[in-house]
């Protein structure tokens, strides 16, 4: 018989090889000029704006129900305590070893969604989880793990993204804002895309291009001066309100991002029982979008998974280019290295673990779910976040630190085998609160 400690070790392993082999995929790709860095960044920016949100209301709706939604609420809190402690850690880290400032968000985010999802993947083709829920529950129990990991990242996101840019360059983070022909306002959203109000179309324009307008002139138009009066009406009674009021929806505006407008709308639907039915019962008991819904969660849960850590292979693609020929290609020091693998793999995995035992083993805090202990033991821990990439994009860091943040993410993911302790600490605690 193979030691259970060693078939959880094994396939912690191959989960993080299997991240380490897709992140290959982007360095062939670029070497042989399939894909661009430019088309990568905009994949990125896909990735965030339009595959997660996706994924988030296929997932939560799923598993959200009325008598179910308590077990999310130890998940929230958790999520915000360890992002908020991580931070504060981050903080502390680049003050005191005057690390680089990119430094900050590679210790205070953390991988919430590709690396966790693959790692479920390995261990559910392992059998591994299936002693926390039994054998006839584990792909039920799979299924809520995925949701606990993307519940947790809806926090993670929508702080990395409201505040995580201003950390890469040390500045405050500005709207760029410009004016058009027609003094219509460019905005930019949390992702990094610049996306104007009124955009070039098939009115204006000699020669199509990416930005022309599939729609009739009529509607584009119509379209075009609807906007323009919700926009002026908005502004007109912004100004107009108090400054606190200002203040307020400034605050939650920058909030306001793709993953976390996804998942308000995966918990709509979830806690909705008529909107449930439509989507995520079988066909004969009413869910007559059951099989559109089926299909659009597989394609963006794979697209998603992937693309995201093809991106980094691609950025460091051009690192490995540029140092090959003599150029500058972004500076790694080793305390930097070593600092962010400490927190990451050593310090959250000391906190969480005992912490999250001893509130399931001897408090009624938690819900009697060890996939759920499990979960919330492993969320703080792991390698840093892929979309450290994308926040060094919206920042407006220059090239070198971008290839910085390639190398550092590569070189975190060749030394994340080393997260299967944590994922065999973590089994062990969680069976021994079952117990």
């Amino acid at each position: 018989m193979v030691s259970p400690l060693l078939v959880s070790f094994l396939g912690a392993i191959q989960a993080s090889l299997l991240v380490l082999l897709t992140i290959s995929y982007g360095v062939i790709a670029a070497q042989f000029g399939l894909v661009t860095t430019d088309a990568a960044r905009e994949v990125s920016h896909l990735c965030v704006t339009v595959l997660l949100p996706c994924l988030l209301i296929t997932k939560l709706g799923s598993q959200l129900h009325l008598d179910t939604v308590v077990n999310y609420v130890p998940i929230i809190i958790w999520a915000i305590i360890f992002t908020v402690s991580s931070i504060a850690i981050g903080k502390a880290a680049v003050a005191f070893f005057r690390l680089p400032k990119w430094a900050l968000p590679a210790i205070a985010f953390n991988n919430t969604e590709s690396l966790p999802l693959l790692l479920l993947q390995s261990l559910e083709t392992t059998g591994v989880l299936a002693t926390l829920v039994g054998a006839g529950q584990a792909s039920d129990g799979i299924e809520r793990a995925r949701t606990y990991f993307l519940a947790c990242s809806v926090i993670n996101n929508t702080i990395t993204f409201s505040q995580g840019a201003k950390w890469i360059t040390g500045d405050q983070h500005k709207q760029n804002d410009s004016t058009d022909p027609e003094g219509q306002r460019v905005q930019e959203n949390g992702q990094g895309y610049h996306s104007p109000v009124d955009f070039e179309n098939g009115d204006d324009a000699n020669d199509p291009n990416e930005r022309t307008s599939l729609l009739p002139k009529r509607v584009v138009s119509w379209e075009r001066r609807v906007r323009n009066k919700l926009a002026l009406r908005f502004r007109s009674h912004f100004r107009a309100s108090p400054k606190p009021v200002q203040k307020t929806l400034a605050a939650i505006g920058t909030f306001a991002n793709p993953p976390f407008i996804g998942a308000t709308i995966g918990i709509i639907i979830g806690l909705t029982p008529p909107l449930h039915r439509l989507f995520f019962n079988d066909m004969d008991e009413g869910g007559y979008f059951n099989a559109v819904r089926m299909n659009t969660a597989d394609l963006d849960g794979e697209l998603f998974v992937s693309l995201q850590v093809i991106v980094v292979g691609v950025e460091l693609s051009l690192s490995l280019r540029r140092m090959k020929e003599g150029e500058e290609a972004g500076t790694l020091p080793l305390g930097t290295v070593l600092s962010i693998t400490f927190v990451r793999f050593i310090l959250w995995p000391a906190i969480s673990i005992p912490l999250i035992w001893v509130l399931a083993a001897y408090t009624g805090i938690l819900p009697n779910d060890p996939m759920l202990w499990w979960t919330l033991m492993m969320m703080p821990i792991g390698p840093t976040a892929m979309k450290v990439l994308a926040l060094a994009d919206i920042s407006g860091a220059d090239q070198k630190i971008r290839m910085s943040i390639a190398k550092f993410l590569t070189l975190s993911y060749i030394i994340t085998p080393i997260v299967s302790f944590a994922v065999v600490g973590a089994l062990e605690a969680a069976k021994a609160a079952k117990e």
